[in-house]
């Protein structure tokens, strides 16, 4: 079963997007904090992540860029309401950005591209 980690300091929004992915077949793990998300990547590696980055963002952006070194083959979806970071040259190493929103559409799309090419990938051709 595919695996995401969600990590987000907000407790509602880490139950909403465990129960929105929930519904989409997935297992979800949730992270409060990007010292609990290392954890949890390192016990068991997930398909993907999705991170929130709030202000001031330098933690998240932080976190990104460590799980982009150690982990390569992790995707980053990251999700923001400050769609200013799109801009940020610092979060150029994840592999999508998503402006949150109530609409989970467009973040489950890009969910299912990211994760529909790493296993195209991972097959020999």
């Amino acid at each position: 079963m595919t695996t995401l980690l969600v990590v987000d300091e907000e407790v509602n929004t880490r139950l909403l997007y465990k129960d929105e992915f929930q519904e989409e077949g997935y297992k979800v793990t949730v992270a409060e904090t990007t010292e609990e998300a290392m954890e949890k990547i390192h016990q068991s590696k997930p398909d993907l992540i999705t991170l929130d980055l709030k202000p001031p963002g330098t933690k998240g952006i932080a976190f990104l860029r460590k799980v982009k070194e150690e982990e390569k083959d992790i995707p980053v979806v990251l999700c923001s309401a400050y769609a200013g970071y799109k801009k940020d040259f610092r979060v150029g190493v994840c592999d999508a950005f998503v402006v949150q929103s109530a609409d989970f559409t467009e973040l489950k799309a890009i969910i299912k591209l990211i994760l529909k090419h790493k296993r195209s990938n991972l097959i020999p051709h």
